[in-house]
């Protein structure tokens, strides 16, 4: 796999998220044409870990759910003007639960966050043209986050709004964004096997 102009100090981070996709695909063999997408892009040249590469890279996301697994927090997006899970751009950096994190904590002001390190989902979308960038891929990777006992959130500049929504709701909602929809089917199939 070649990594060209990669910081030599992110090669061991790299290396885990190739790890990390592998065990992704054989945990969901369905997703597999889609961890492939993802796999390539790391091993593209240039850092797919920066918003400046128009032709696609890495963004991280957090399932951010409340203490009890119950109910997960969105935000209604300023830019695309839709409720979607929290997250952002990786802005070089190649540990992408920790840039997750960082995004879900910036997004929500809660503080006591913590991260699941293996990926939860894995989605591919296109993002439109806006305020002078240009149309490109977004390689979202997405981690369970968890919330600590402080569920009272701060809507910041990124958002329109904040709110917690039930998650048996959400994957039953047919106006919800389909990758919303395929993550709280995730949620609950996971909690139903192994508890929250």
């Amino acid at each position: 796999m070649r990594r060209c102009n990669m910081d030599p100090c992110n090669a061991d981070a790299v290396a885990s998220l190739a790890d990390a996709f592998a065990e992704y695909r054989r945990r969901w063999t369905a997703e597999a044409a889609t961890v492939d997408l993802f796999t390539a892009l790391l091993g593209e040249d240039g850092n797919s870990f920066v918003r400046e590469r128009l032709s696609g890279h890495f963004t991280a996301s957090a399932w951010l759910v409340d203490r009890d697994g119950a109910r997960v927090l969105l935000t209604h997006h300023r830019k695309l003007g839709r409720w979607l899970q929290l997250g952002g751009h990786a802005d070089g950096d190649p540990d992408l639960a920790r840039a997750a994190l960082k995004e879900a904590h910036e997004e929500s002001g809660l503080s006591g966050l913590t991260v699941e390190p293996e990926i939860f989902d894995l989605d591919r979308h296109w993002i439109p043209e806006h305020g002078g960038v240009c149309a490109h891929w977004h390689y979202d990777v997405r981690f369970v986050v968890r919330a600590g006992d402080a569920e009272e959130f701060v809507v910041s500049d990124e958002s329109h709004d904040l709110a917690w929504r039930d998650i048996p709701s959400l994957a039953a909602d047919a106006g919800a964004d389909a990758s919303l929809q395929r993550m709280a089917r995730k949620w609950l199939a996971r909690t139903s096997a192994r508890g929250r």
